[in-house]
C-alpha cells in the first residue's frame, strides 16, 4: 500500500472566492494561493451548503448537508453521533492536530476526533481556557481586551490591529502550525488544521499590512438595479444588526474593502511561512494541501454586508488543491462542488473507503476533468426562517420561506448575478425545472419539513422590525467585560 499523504487544510473565515489574484482578482496580491493554483487545482466554483459559520463546519467535519446532520445555523449544536472526519483520520493511522478557531457547538474547546488543539475562539469565556489569549496575555498584551479586533458598533467600521503583527491571530496560527511540524511524531501521518479567524470582521489587520490597499483605490461595491429585488429577509436582519441599515458612506466602503483584502494578503503570507517549513521538511510534495473558507462577505455588495445569503458574495468560495500525485497542475475546474466534498476528498487521498457514515459528499480528485453534470444543494436555518438553494454550474435557484419568494439566477448571461429572472415568464420552464430538482432532492432524502407534497410549505412572511433601533447587536468578549466599566463615568455597576 503506498504511503499515507500528509494533510494541511487551511480554512479561513468568511472569504470570498474573488480574492484570488490568479483567479482574476488584478488588484488583490495572493502569491500563495496564485501557486496554489499553479501547482494544483482551482475548483473555481466551490460553494458552501450553508453560509454561516457553524453550519458550514458542521458540513466539513460530517461530510453531509444541513438537513442530514441536523445543523443549519450557529444557534444549531453540531452533531455528535457520528464519527467527524478527524475521528475518521486517526483510526486510518493520522494523527490530528487543530489550530485556531474551529466553532464548534456546543463546546467550543471540544477535540471532536482531534489529538490535540491549539485553541483560539471568538468571545471565549475566560482567559485561562483559550491559548491564543493567555499566548497575548503572557507577551505583556494584557491590556488589548479586543485581540481580533473590537465588535458591537464597530463591528463593519474598518480598523487597525490593537496588536503588533507577530502578535496578531493570524500570525499565531501560523507560528502554532509551524511549531506542530517541528515537533511531530514523523513516524505518522498528520492532518493539519490551520483554521484562520480572518478575513471575518472586525477587518483589523496590523500594520503595516493596513497601509497596502489605499482606499481611494479600490473598486466600490456591485449595486445593481433593483437591488434589494435579490435581498431576502436575512439581508435586512444582519444590515440591521451590523449597524449598516441607517445610510452608507462609499469612501468608507472603499476603506472596508481594503481592509478586507489585507486581512486576506496577511493570511496568504501566513500560509505561505508554513509551506516554507513543508518544503522544508522535504514533505511538500508528500502533502495534500487544500484551501478553503467557511463562506463569503457580502462587504457592501447589494448594499448588504455579512453572510446567510446564496448570492455568489456570500456562498462561493476559495476551493484549491494541492497533491501532485492526485491533483493536475494549473488546472481550473469548474464542476460545482462544495464544503460537504472536503472529507471524501481528505479520506480518499488517505485511503480510507469505508466510513461509518453517510457521506453526501464526492471525492473532488474524481472531478477534474470530468464531464459529468452535477447538481449541488444549500441550506441556512429552516421552517418560517429557511432558505434553500439548488445549483447546477449554470442556473442557481433559490426559495425563501419567510419571503415565500423564489430566486433565479442564470451565470450563463449574468454571471455577476445582477437580476432575479424567477418571475420573467421567459423562465418559467427553468424555474419549474429548478424548483422540482430541489423539492424532490428532499424527497428523496426523506427531508419533508419545508414541504407540503410537492411544493414549498406555505409560512407566513417575515416582517421587518418597527423601530429602527431594533435587533442591533452587542458583541463584547465575556472575559474583557468588566473592564469597560469606568468608575465614576460607567451607567452600570
Amino acid at each position: 500500500m503506498p504511503k499515507q499523504p500528509n494533510i494541511l487544510f487551511v480554512l479561513t473565515d468568511q472569504q470570498r472566492w474573488d480574492t484570488i489574484h490568479a483567479a482574476g482578482n488584478p488588484h488583490i496580491r495572493t502569491p500563495v494561493m496564485d501557486r496554489l493554483c499553479r501547482e494544483g487545482v482551482n475548483f473555481t466554483k466551490g460553494y458552501t451548503p450553508s453560509p454561516v459559520c457553524v453550519s458550514a463546519r458542521a458540513s466539513i467535519i460530517t461530510g453531509q448537508y444541513p438537513h442530514n446532520n441536523g445543523c443549519f445555523d450557529n444557534g444549531f449544536p453540531q452533531p455528535t453521533d457520528r464519527p467527524s472526519l478527524m475521528d475518521c483520520l486517526a483510526r486510518a493511522g493520522y494523527y490530528c492536530h487543530g489550530v485556531g478557531k474551529m466553532h464548534f457547538t456546543g463546546d467550543r474547546r471540544g477535540l471532536r476526533g482531534f489529538h490535540t488543539r491549539d485553541v483560539q475562539e471568538e468571545l471565549c469565556g475566560a482567559v485561562d481556557v483559550d491559548d491564543y489569549l493567555k499566548f497575548v496575555h503572557a507577551q505583556g498584551f494584557d491590556h488589548v481586551h479586543d485581540v481580533m479586533g473590537a465588535r458591537g458598533e464597530m463591528y463593519y467600521i474598518p480598523q487597525i490591529s490593537q496588536l503588533p503583527a507577530r502578535l496578531h491571530p493570524t500570525a499565531w496560527v501560523a507560528d502554532r502550525s509551524i511549531d506542530f511540524l517541528q515537533n511531530r511524531d514523523a513516524s505518522k501521518p498528520f492532518f493539519l488544521w490551520s483554521s484562520f479567524i480572518h478575513p471575518h470582521p472586525p477587518f483589523s489587520p496590523p500594520t503595516p499590512w493596513n497601509k497596502l490597499y489605499r482606499g481611494a483605490l479600490m473598486p466600490l461595491p456591485k449595486r445593481p438595479d433593483n437591488t434589494e429585488d435579490l435581498w431576502t429577509h436575512f439581508n435586512r436582519h444582519q444590515n440591521r444588526y451590523k449597524y449598516r441599515d441607517a445610510g452608507l458612506d462609499d469612501r468608507m466602503l472603499q476603506v472596508m474593502r481594503g481592509y478586507y483584502w489585507a486581512c486576506v494578503s496577511f493570511i496568504d503570507y501566513s500560509v505561505g511561512r508554513i509551506i516554507d517549513a513543508l518544503e522544508k521538511q522535504g514533505e511538500l510534495d508528500h502533502t495534500l494541501i487544500v484551501w478553503s473558507s467557511d463562506h463569503g462577505e457580502l462587504l457592501g455588495d447589494y448594499n448588504c454586508f455579512g453572510k446567510r445569503s446564496f448570492l455568489d458574495a456570500a456562498a462561493r468560495v476559495p476551493m484549491l488543491a494541492r497533491y501532485p500525485d492526485r491533483f493536475p497542475c494549473g488546472v481550473a475546474e469548474e464542476t460545482p462542488c462544495g464544503s460537504m466534498d472536503l472529507m471524501p476528498t481528505f479520506l480518499g487521498a488517505a485511503g480510507v473507503s469505508e466510513v461509518e457514515a453517510d457521506l453526501d459528499g464526492l471525492d473532488m480528485a474524481g472531478m477534474v476533468g470530468s464531464e459529468n453534470k452535477r447538481v449541488i444543494y444549500g441550506q441556512i436555518q429552516r421552517g418560517q426562517r429557511g432558505v434553500y438553494m439548488a445549483y447546477n454550474g449554470d442556473l442557481k435557484y433559490i426559495y425563501s420561506a419567510g419571503d415565500q419568494k423564489e430566486y433565479l439566477l442564470d451565470h450563463r448571461v449574468d454571471a455577476e448575478e445582477t437580476r432575479n429572472c424567477a418571475y420573467n415568464v421567459l423562465y418559467a420552464s427553468a424555474v419549474k425545472a429548478m424548483r422540482e430538482n430541489l423539492i424532490g432532492f428532499f424527497q428523496d432524502e426523506g427531508y419533508t419539513e419545508p414541504l407540503d407534497g410537492g411544493n414549498w410549505k406555505a409560512f407566513d412572511r417575515i416582517a421587518d422590525p418597527k423601530s429602527a433601533d431594533a435587533n442591533l447587536l452587542i458583541q463584547d468578549a465575556g472575559w474583557a467585560t468588566p473592564h469597560y466599566r469606568i468608575p465614576g463615568y460607567s451607567s452600570t455597576p
